[in-house]
């Protein structure tokens, strides 16, 4: 039986209309629905795009940055590996480790200290990372990579110079006791000052270079 409408809105979406028996008339059209469905999979995928992108693109890593040779590591890291970089980019940037240093303000016996101390953290940070972990690629190299750090960029300078200087700035303190001297004074009247200089600040940049990838692997 034909109905008179009463009421009737049309768009080239849906099709609304009240009858004057008052029955409702709706439908939609396949437009509606497939741009509803495309909302849906845009609001899904938005929600699971960290997750996606997790993984995805090669971090590069240019060994000679840091001294170590040539060659380049390359990597598709994940969250366990940017969370083992931050946990070291902490460690170097909160420590006179990570940041440059400045030889007509900072002493060498506290920067000493804290390489030290950074050595020993990063060592143990290395050792309690899960075996499990260690299975994954990019986790792997960024230990070795953390290992040649420690091993060939800063053991080999504390080797040479930390204890010998130490020994020497002891005494020149006990002779320089109850005078006011400040002690960037002192340190640079060691007899191979300009020598240990030029080391330590190679080692410094080595250090720097070290703290800036593994931010940058942290921020992705």
């Amino acid at each position: 039986m034909w109905r008179q409408h009463f009421i009737s809105q049309q768009s080239s979406f849906f099709d609304f209309s009240i009858n004057r028996d008052f029955s409702v008339g709706f439908s939609f059209s396949i437009w509606l629905v497939l741009l509803v469905l495309i909302i849906i999979a845009l609001i899904v995928i938005l929600k699971k795009w960290p997750k996606l992108l997790s993984g995805v693109g090669n971090f590069e890593i240019d060994k000679g940055e840091f001294g170590l040779g040539s060659g380049k590591i390359s990597f598709k890291p994940n969250n366990e590996d940017r969370q083992i970089a931050y946990s070291i980019w902490v460690e170097l940037s909160t420590r006179k480790i990570g940041i440059s240093i400045d030889l007509d303000h900072d002493v060498i016996v506290e920067v000493y200290d804290s390489w030290y101390n950074f050595f020993s953290v990063t060592r143990e940070l290395i050792k309690n990372i899960p075996v499990s972990k260690i299975k994954s690629n990019g986790t792997e190299k960024i230990i070795l990579l953390s290992i040649e750090v420690l091993n060939e960029g800063l053991r080999p300078h504390l080797t040479k110079w930390q204890a010998r200087f130490r020994h020497w700035y002891e005494n020149e303190i006990k002779k320089q006791d109850g005078n006011d001297i400040d002690p960037q004074i002192i340190q640079a009247k060691y007899p191979k000052f300009r020598e240990l200089k030029e080391d330590l600040l190679a080692v410094n940049k080595v250090l720097i270079n070290y703290r800036k990838k593994m931010h940058e692997l942290v921020i992705g």
